[in-house]
């Protein structure tokens, strides 16, 4: 059983970013917290800019590997702040490969199931000031992934992580990404929609495929 830790808790509102001379508004910025409040449709004092893209029941936590963030500080041979992809919880222990979509975790006293991998945006890029970051993300597959809430609670940055159920059909976040961005196979798409429990967005960006 993989050591699940709690690595960093943050959240955060929209704010105006000048990029490439552009003005911009994103929530990717979020603040560390040693405590937030989760409620069904996200934290408490958090949000997102683009609705339509971003947050809802479905997308109401970000998770993103701790794990990945040597690979990128060594590949760019800087620090990265964290949260550099704008997610709520930076875990170990949690990649896309050990993290199947509709297992269920328990944190703190809320509940939480995971519902899709993040599809990545060009704010990544800007944020961290690293034009290739959007690609690289997107080309290896190590997005991150949302959750929804299934009890709502509070977390703290030391509160544990525990599985308390594994989807029986074991369709990895990686797998089901690697599949949404790269392959597009027939038999894996058919698998990866047996997952009743999965985001309607991907539901529907994997039947555009079929």
């Amino acid at each position: 059983m993989s050591n699940r830790t709690m690595i960093s808790l943050a959240i955060g509102k929209p704010m105006e970013y000048i990029w490439e001379q552009k003005n911009e508004k994103s929530a990717i910025g979020k603040n560390v917290v040693k405590t937030a409040k989760l409620n069904i449709s996200g934290f408490v004092s958090d949000d997102v800019a683009n609705h339509e893209f971003h947050g809802g029941i479905d997308r109401a936590v970000c998770v993103y590997p701790y794990e990945h963030y040597s690979k990128w500080e060594k590949l760019f041979n800087k620090k990265l702040r964290l949260p550099a992809f704008g997610e709520n919880i930076t875990a170990a222990g949690m990649t896309e490969a050990e993290v199947h979509i509709g297992d269920i975790y328990k944190i703190g006293d809320t509940v939480i199931q995971v519902t899709q991998g993040r599809v990545p945006c060009s704010t990544i890029s800007s944020f961290n000031q690293e034009k290739e970051f959007l690609k690289l993300v997107f080309d290896t597959s190590l997005t991150g992934y949302f959750c929804r809430v299934i009890e709502e609670g509070t977390i703290n940055i030391d509160s544990k992580i525990e599985l308390v159920e594994q989807h029986p059909l074991k369709v990895s976040v990686l797998f089901a990404a690697q599949t949404l961005f790269h392959n597009h196979d027939k038999k894996a798409i058919e698998k990866i929609l047996q997952v009743e429990e999965m985001a309607e967005d991907w539901k529907q960006r994997f039947l555009k495929l079929v």
